[in-house]
Order: structure tokens, then C-alpha cells, then sequence
């Protein structure tokens, strides 16, 4: 399950529990209809809640970050799982934005919000 808040030139998802296809789906449409005048967006990812993801996610995860990447200004994710970190740090490598991982969430969203 997600939740997602907007505000101006951020989108801030948090997930509890499992991460499903249905969620990303929903995570999608607010990075692609989301009105910005830039052309980028910032993200604040809250997975200190999450506790795991399926396969389908990632692999979605993948086809969209490879699609859409350059939509992206700074990606900040709030974890303390290491696999999460890593896993954060790879998709670095797909994407133009600044991805930055958080163990604490003020700093995070202060970061995003810069």
C-alpha cells in the first residue's frame, strides 16, 4: 500500500507493507500528470515502512525509470535496509536525477524540497 502527497515541485510516496504493481502503477500517474514548469520532478520515496516489493515492481520499475528518467530532478529515499540503499544506488545509474538515500526523513525531505 502507498500513500502519495503532492506539493509544488514534490511528490512524496510512502509504502507500507508490500509493494505491488497496483501501487507503482498509481506512483506513475502522478510523476507523469503531476503540472510542473520545469520538466522535473522531485520524489521523496518513504520505504522505512516497506517490507517487501514483488517482482513485477521491479521490473516495471525498470521499463518506466528507462522511459521516463530524464523526468526527474532529485530522488531522495528514506531507509535503513541496506538492500533498499543498494538497490537505490543502482537505479542511480538509469536515471539523470540526483538519488540520494536518508536515514532520517526531515533531512530527507529538506534535501528534496532544495
Amino acid at each position: 500500500m502507498i500513500t502519495v502527497q503532492e506539493t509544488d515541485n514534490l511528490i512524496n510516496v510512502a509504502v507500507f507493507g508490500e509493494f505491488t504493481l497496483a501501487d507503482y502503477k498509481e506512483f506513475e500517474e502522478h510523476v507523469l500528470y503531476k503540472p510542473r514548469s520545469d520538466g522535473q520532478v522531485n520524489v521523496l520515496f518513504d520505504w522505512r515502512d516497506m517490507l517487501s516489493y514483488t517482482v513485477d515492481v521491479a521490473w516495471e520499475d525498470i521499463k518506466f525509470i528507462r522511459q521516463h528518467g530524464n523526468e526527474f530532478h532529485r530522488i531522495a529515499v528514506v531507509t535503513e535496509n541496506q538492500w533498499q540503499a543498494w538497490g537505490a544506488w543502482v537505479s542511480n545509474l538509469f536515471v539523470d536525477a540526483d538519488i540520494r538515500v536518508f536515514s532520517d526523513y526531515a533531512d530527507a525531505k529538506a534535501w528534496a524540497l532544495a
